[in-house]
């Protein structure tokens, strides 16, 4: 039997989308269709353009391999410079002709007769389609808790992730609520310029100094000229979170060795805080490592200035003019800025996914989320997500885990080609991955480090970290075995 060109659906325009239409592009396929909601390719960095938004991964680790960049401006690079090293890739590589913008993803079935999946839009379109892959991230929905009174306040209102840049915000009161990784990027960038800054701590967080700085012209030169000058930078980097920050977070023994090393960092980082009574306040009591230790060099000194209050007590209500809390006290704020993050466990939210014999994927998951993998969800044949459950690193790059998946659907689109017409993965395989993942996780750092955290449903199960090394997951998914599968010619 001759191969045959399947028709592949990937929802979403982010480092995994870009990543898996570039793959498959090279592998051969050309019938790619990449379904964006919003006008433009980036997800994340793309939405995301508070001030102050970059990564807190080093640039060199935190792009493709098969697609390095020499020129990175600095250690840790900015939204801006993200997003348009995803454009520059999207364009090199051939494939944004393949993307459909401003289009949304609502519903796909599986339609059993013809082992395809009828992909439905906004529009009130459909189209079927022989693998579909939901490339949405875990951090691209986000989370706004409903606190009584919001809809009486009378100032401006807006998420982190939704930054209104035409709101002026020069002389202003602004609370913050929340103080995780995005606020502590535009909070020292803001404060200078209002005239008085809240921020609502929901929970303190160990952070580290950021080591970042700016590459200089010879250095980009010296990138450009001898490219094995960046792979070592890159591997030196890929090592140091293997083998130094991992084992900390995973392995309890690595976490009686290592953890000591970690938290004598985040406290000397604390001593930027003059007043003791704040850096009380501010210093976590559960173990490094349990939250996503956070880097800044900006954050700590910011609360020092008179001007910067961090509030500890729990917000009981908003008021016109500002927000009350469990103590009593009220806050004047003429603007109130989310800092509060991401509905994590939304893996292909808002879209409705039905597979065989009519069970929605939320049905599936009514115990939480899980997939082989990270990739293949028993009852929804030729479906794979990128960046689904217990694939997040708590220490490292994403985009290693995702050069993994890519490589792996790459092998799944290939068995397509060649007759396979069901590629369903079986329940007994998924169950024994979800079970030894779930036990190695259940002595992690992320599960017993005494902190509630996005990595953990409401019923403290962790469906969203890896429990291992990113080389570990590598080596899974190198080799799609075929015996995993119930297959169908």
């Amino acid at each position: 039997m001759g191969r045959r060109e399947p028709s592949i659906a990937i929802v979403g325009s982010g480092f995994s989308g870009i990543g898996l239409a570039i793959g498959l592009r090279r592998a051969g396929f050309t019938d790619i269709t990449i379904f964006e909601k919003a006008d433009g390719l980036g997800g994340v960095w793309r939405d995301n353009t508070y001030p102050g938004a970059a990564c807190d991964a080093p640039s060199h680790l935190y792009s493709y391999s098969f697609e390095p960049k020499p020129d990175w401006s600095r250690r840790f690079a900015e939204q801006p410079e993200i997003l348009e090293y995803l454009r520059h890739c999207a364009t090199k590589y051939g494939i944004l002709p393949h993307f459909r913008f401003g289009t949304e993803v609502t519903q796909a079935e599986y339609q059993s007769a013809t082992g395809r999946w009828r992909v439905h839009t906004g529009e009130g379109e459909w189209q079927d389609y022989d693998l579909l892959v939901a490339a949405c991230g875990q951090l691209s929905n986000p989370a706004v808790p409903r606190l009584p009174g919001i809809d009486t306040f009378s100032g401006a209102v807006f998420h982190s992730a939704r930054w209104d840049h035409d709101h002026d915000l020069r002389g202003e009161r602004v609370a913050v609520i929340g103080n995780g990784a995005s606020a502590i990027q535009f909070v020292p960038l803001i404060a200078p310029d209002v005239s008085e800054l809240t921020v609502f701590q929901l929970e303190s967080h160990w952070i580290s100094r950021k080591p970042d700085r700016v590459y200089p012209r010879w250095r980009r030169a010296l990138n450009r000229r001898v490219p094995s000058v960046q792979k070592i930078s890159r591997l030196g980097i890929f090592l140091w979170f293997e083998m130094l920050l991992n084992p900390a977070l995973v392995s309890p023994r690595g976490r009686r060795v290592l953890s000591a090393h970690i938290r004598a960092m985040c406290r000397f980082s604390l001593r930027s805080v003059r007043d003791p009574g704040l850096r009380r306040r501010v210093t976590p009591q559960y173990e490094p490592g349990c939250k996503r230790i956070l880097t800044s060099s900006e954050y700590y000194p910011t609360l020092n200035r008179p001007d910067v209050h961090v509030v500890d007590s729990p917000i009981t209500e908003v008021t016109a003019d500002g927000l009350r809390t469990g103590d009593g006290e009220h806050h004047p704020a003429d603007t109130i800025i989310w800092a509060t993050g991401f509905r994590s466990q939304d893996f292909v939210a808002p879209m409705r996914l039905i597979g065989l014999h009519g069970q929605e994927l939320n049905a599936a998951w009514k115990d939480g989320a899980r997939a082989y993998l990270g990739l293949a969800v028993t009852g929804f044949p030729n479906f794979f997500l990128m960046y689904g459950p217990n694939t997040n690193v708590g220490s490292g790059s994403i985009v290693h885990m995702l050069e993994s998946q890519i490589a792996y659907i790459v092998q799944a689109a290939h068995l397509l080609a060649e007759g396979v017409t069901s590629l369903d993965v079986r329940a007994d395989v998924l169950d024994e991955f979800d079970s030894t993942a779930q036990n190695r996780l259940s002595t992690s750092v992320w599960n017993r480090g005494g902190c509630d955290s996005w990595y953990l449903d409401a019923d403290r199960r962790n469906t969203n970290n890896w429990p291992g090394y990113m080389t570990g997951y590598r080596r899974r998914t190198r080799h799609l075995d075929p015996s995993d599968y119930h297959l169908e010619r």
